[in-house]
Order: C-alpha cells, then structure tokens, then sequence
C-alpha cells in the first residue's frame, strides 16, 4: 500500500519542526530548501516558553539550551531617564515548566533538527531545491522546483518565507501594512552589560525619536534601530552612521567592534486563508507581523507544531480535514488578534511622543512590577502562553 508523503518547503526551523512531527508520527517527509545549505543568518533569536515546551516534547530542547542563554527577565528603559521596570518570568512557574526565555539565533536550532530529523529513514532533506510552483492543489499536489524536479505529495506545506511562492501558488492574499520606518539590526562583539550597567539579555528602550531594542545572544549583542523613511539604504547602512549611531547607545571613545548591521522593511500582513485544498501555509508563509516582542518564529514553531499535529491523523485515517480546519482557523485567528495586536502595540508604545501618554505607561511598568498576580497575566500575554491556552488560576 502506498504510504502518503508530504512535502514541507522551506528548511527553516519552522519548516523542519513540522517535518520532524510528521516524520515522528510516521509520516513520510521530504522538504525542499531553496539554499545549498542551512541558512546561517542570524534572524530571530528569542525562543518563548511555550515554543520550549514543544521543543522539549521533540527530544530537541537540551541541545538548544546547551547553545543559548537563558533569561529569567527583561528589562523597559527609557532612553533619557535609565530603568523603568524589570520583568520576571518567574512568576510564570505555575504555568510552564520553562518560566525562562532562551536566547539563541535560529540558526543554532536548524542543525539541530536537520540531525533529530536524520534519524527517520522515511524522512529527507533535498538542498538546492527551489520552488517555483504548484500544480493540482485541489487533488494531488504536485511541486515544481527551478532545478527541474517535480514532487507529488498528498498534502504540501509551504514554510517557504514571507515571499513564499506556495502562498503565491495558491492566489491567497497577503493583506496588511508596511511600516514607515526600515529597521537595522546591528551585531556586536562590545560588552553592553559594561558599557549599559544594569541591562538584562533582553531591553525595550522607550524613545519618541529613536526607540532601541537591546539582545544579547551567545556570541554578540544586537541592537535594533528605527530609521527615517526619507533616507536612502545606503545612507543609513554607511559605517560612519552606523557608528555613530552606537556612539548614541554609548560613547566608548572609539569605534564599536561591529560584525555586520543590515536594513530591512517590516511588514504586518496575514493570508487570507491557510489551507487550499491540499496546499497549507504556516509561519511567515501565512503571516509576517513586526519583531518587537520575538512573536515571529515563536509563533511560527506553534503552526508546525500544531499544524503537523493535526495532519498527522487526518492522513492516518484517524481524523478529520474539519479538525485540520479548525487547527488552521485557530492559527489564523491568533496571527491576526493575537500577535498583530501585541506586536504593533509594542511599537506604538516605545516610540510615543506624548509625553503624558509615555510617562502614564512607564507607571503601568513599573505597577506591574510589584504586583504578581497583574505580572502574571502580563507575562503570559507576551511570552505567548495566552495565545494557546487561557488563564487559570493555579
């Protein structure tokens, strides 16, 4: 008899989470990456409690913790007066068994699932792969690669990025919005704990004229910049002003040991749907939002898991395309009431201007601080328990 294979494009670690699902429930995989290798870039790096617990149910979590930090709190500062408020995580114990965030670049946890996937003979990895489109997506799905090759699937799920062309292969709108500003994202060998006494691995930094997010990974600092919609990339990505720029973090009398910066756009925007016929979407594939807050891998990593979840039976014969469905309705619905709301709020507050409207919630800040139940609640809402299951009293 045959076995049904599904095809998984994209070998981030969204993608390769959902195949190692599948491939731990039996199902044959075979995911196509566009890039000769695992793409080292440095990208998202906060993992959430809930993507942990998950992480952990796959047998991968030791090894990702063995490679990163963990960060029992973060930190709100304003940019002119210093420390507003130090939240922890801690008082989420009752909640997860990870009351921590870990910080690490995804990519240290790829190889890490290229490797747990290596051990299902029934699963595969194919690089240098690119998908260009997808044929019969009512039927048998078949996907065609720039290379020349055409996979047959049963079912396809595209976790092929923000330009995925399994979302353009399915005509499904990607609505939403571009932000004004472009973002750079600096790395760093400086000590920022020296020259910032007192930060944490993690520090939002309220500023109406130029906002800064502060995160420390295993081997640098990255400093998050907003930049003027007027200038041109080439302006804001001169080493000259990007230096002086980290001048305006903190003057250490020299240049700042810089390892790259880079500029990019930063969108919010939700596909209008998730699945059509045997073509399904998940992470930034299906839905793209801002990274103040590290919601997008995160959220990311909880469609596979949840998604491969509940495909897994439904190719089995044990359950049904209406839970499937209901799955993919659930992921939709967080992407667009969940994660776009926290995320652009996380935006419009570092970046207030009223000074009144600043000053009323650096107070929220620190209320919340010496108040554990309200801490509590917060803290689910932005490390994405909330997003998953609701609040009970312990």
């Amino acid at each position: 008899m045959r076995i049904p294979r599904v095809v998984v494009v994209g070998a981030g670690p969204v993608g390769l989470t959902a195949a190692l699902v599948l491939a731990r429930s039996g199902v044959p995989v075979t995911v196509l990456e566009a890039g000769d290798g695992l793409a080292a870039e440095s990208r998202a790096s906060t993992f959430h409690p809930p993507s942990l617990e998950m992480l952990a149910d796959l047998g991968v979590l030791a090894p990702l913790l063995d490679r990163g930090i963990t960060s029992t709190t973060f930190q709100y500062r304003d940019r002119r007066t210093g420390p507003i408020a130090d939240l922890d995580l801690s008082v989420l114990a009752d909640d997860t068994a990870y009351p921590f965030r870990v910080q690490c670049e995804q990519s240290k946890l790829t190889p890490i699932l290229l490797e747990a996937l290596s051990a299902h003979p029934h699963a595969e990895v194919l690089f240098g792969q690119r998908v260009v489109g997808v044929d019969d997506l009512e039927g048998r799905p078949v996907v065609r690669t720039e290379a020349g090759r055409a996979f047959e699937a049963e079912w396809v799920i595209g976790a092929d990025g923000a330009s995925s062309a399994v979302r353009k292969a399915t005509g499904a709108a990607f609505e939403g919005i571009t932000y004004p500003e472009r973002f750079l994202v600096v790395s760093t060998r400086e000590d920022l704990e020296a020259a910032l006494p007192g930060i944490a691995a993690v520090n939002y930094v309220f500023d109406p004229e130029e906002w800064l997010v502060l995160l420390r990974t295993p081997e640098h600092w990255r400093i998050l910049f907003p930049t003027d919609p007027a200038s041109p990339d080439e302006v804001e990505t001169d080493p000259a002003r990007v230096q002086s720029r980290l001048t305006g973090v903190a003057d250490l009398g020299r240049d700042w040991d810089l390892l790259h910066a880079s500029l990019y756009n930063v969108h919010q925007r939700v596909a209008d749907r998730f699945r059509t016929g045997r073509v399904l979407l998940i992470g930034d594939a299906a839905h793209v939002n801002n990274p103040l807050g590290g919601m997008g891998m995160n959220s990311g990593l909880h469609d596979a898991v949840l998604v491969a979840r509940a495909l897994a039976p439904l190719i089995a014969h044990t359950g049904t395309v209406e839970e499937l469905d209901a799955v993919l309705s659930a992921r939709r619905e967080v992407a667009t009431s969940y994660v776009k709301a926290v995320t652009h709020d996380n935006w419009e507050r570092l970046r207030e201007s009223d000074e009144a409207a600043r000053q009323a919630y650096h107070d929220e800040l620190r209320a919340l601080c010496a108040d554990p139940v309200a801490s509590r609640t917060y803290l689910r809402r932005t490390s994405m328990i909330d997003s998953l299951r609701p609040l009970s009293t312990p």
